[in-house]
């Protein structure tokens, strides 16, 4: 980092990788990168950009929450820190959105690091049986991660831990044979301890003795008692352990798609925006209501068109929602069912203000704006089936229920 021209240009453009990195693939996080650097080379340049703008170019990556940190954290430098970005581990964990796993590090200390790679290689070299994602766990690898770390070379010691785990220690299927640590790998010694008894036990030599590795019950706190047993049929991929999978909340949502004939005769769509706060935050979508469980289908189209108005400023008649289909989209936590319904509407509809902003957009101004992947899947589920009912002999599909 010393030899860098401009510390605080690099510094920015690291941080911005790191944050897109979080919970994201490399290969989908290049074009988002490109473009955001192209656009906001400098953290001064982002602190300047609205929300609005940042939502746009972050559309389609998911996790929007990270963006709008990254915005308030790049203004938080700019006005408070005189633009420079922070020299200490402890003053870059004040902004927010700078870490993925609660702790930072700063490329001007020789201190360790701890991804998602990391994790997984640590928890196999010590055969870690709690929660990974826990807090407890996640001190006890940024405790062992600084200690490991090279003092003279920080930079490139934690870049090789990472792709240890990216290339080597991967997920499933890991290359142990060609593991350079595999000596110091508990996890790896466990394996070839269990092949060995399996070999004395075919020639009927095999011999109990307890496993010196084998940490008391209740006395580690890295392996509770309650930690999962040991599967033979996983070898190291055992590691590293997480908490029981909580099942995702189940939301139905009614979505209309409102249209109307633009003046060049293309049809232009009605979209509002989300509350600044909460799940998909700032982002347009569809005029959309979550609806009560146990609700029919008449019930639901009533409850749409009353909900409708307060964008059309007339009545909607519920019999006039035409029904699309059902669209799914899994969010990390919630299983979401967007109930979709179309209504054409006449060109000369004034939008009526409302609690949330609302504008007409052409299909090449939606794709511009800062909707979400969901909402995308919602407007192709109403163009596909457009072309069906234009086709010979096509019929409206059935509603729900």
């Amino acid at each position: 980092a010393a030899t860098e021209p401009d510390a605080d240009r690099r510094g920015y453009a690291v941080w911005v990788s790191e944050i897109m990195l979080q919970q994201t693939q490399v290969a989908t996080v290049i074009d988002y990168y490109n473009r955001w650097m192209q656009k906001w080379p400098t953290l001064q340049a982002l602190a300047q950009a609205s929300l609005e703008e940042v939502n746009e170019l972050w559309a389609g990556l998911g996790y929007y929450s990270r963006g709008k940190r990254l915005q308030e954290a790049a203004r938080k430098v700019v006005s408070e820190l005189a633009g420079r970005m922070p020299r200490t581990a402890e003053d870059l964990q004040k902004l927010t959105g700078t870490s993925q796993h609660g702790k930072p590090s700063s490329w001007f200390q020789a201190t360790g690091v701890v991804d998602g790679n990391v994790i997984r290689v640590l928890c196999r070299l010590r055969c870690i049986g709690a929660d990974s994602s826990s807090p407890a766990v996640i001190d006890q690898l940024w405790d062992m991660a600084n200690a490991l770390v090279d003092r003279s070379r920080p930079g490139d010691f934690n870049q090789a831990l990472m792709e240890l785990g990216a290339t080597v220690c991967v997920p499933k299927a890991p290359l142990c044979g060609e593991c350079p640590v595999k000596q110091h790998c508990r996890a790896w010694r466990r394996v070839e301890k269990e092949l060995a008894l399996a070999s004395q036990k075919l020639f009927g030599k095999a011999t109990s003795v307890p496993d010196v590795e084998d940490c008391g019950a209740g006395v580690c706190p890295l392996c509770p008692p309650a930690t999962e047993p040991w599967d033979s049929s996983l070898g190291v991929t055992n590691f590293p352990r997480k908490a029981a999978k909580k099942q995702p909340r189940v939301v139905r949502t009614a979505t209309c798609v409102l249209e109307r004939r633009g003046c060049h005769g293309a049809p232009e769509y009605l979209i509002v925006q989300r509350p600044s706060s909460g799940l998909l935050a700032g982002l347009w979508e569809f005029p959309s209501f979550p609806l009560a469980q146990g609700l029919q289908e008449k019930q639901q189209r009533e409850a749409l068109a009353d909900h409708l108005q307060a964008w059309t400023g007339q009545s909607v008649a519920a019999g006039d929602l035409r029904f699309i289909g059902e669209v799914v989209h899994i969010f990390s936590h919630i299983h979401q069912t967007y109930v979709v319904y179309s209504l054409p509407l006449d060109g000369g509809i004034t939008l009526e203000p409302a609690s949330s902003p609302s504008r007409w957009v052409t299909e090449e101004e939606f794709h511009a704006s800062a909707v979400s992947t969901a909402m995308k899947k919602v407007l192709r589920a109403c163009e596909k089936q457009r072309g069906k009912e234009s086709s010979p002999g096509a019929s409206l599909p059935a509603p729900p229920g």
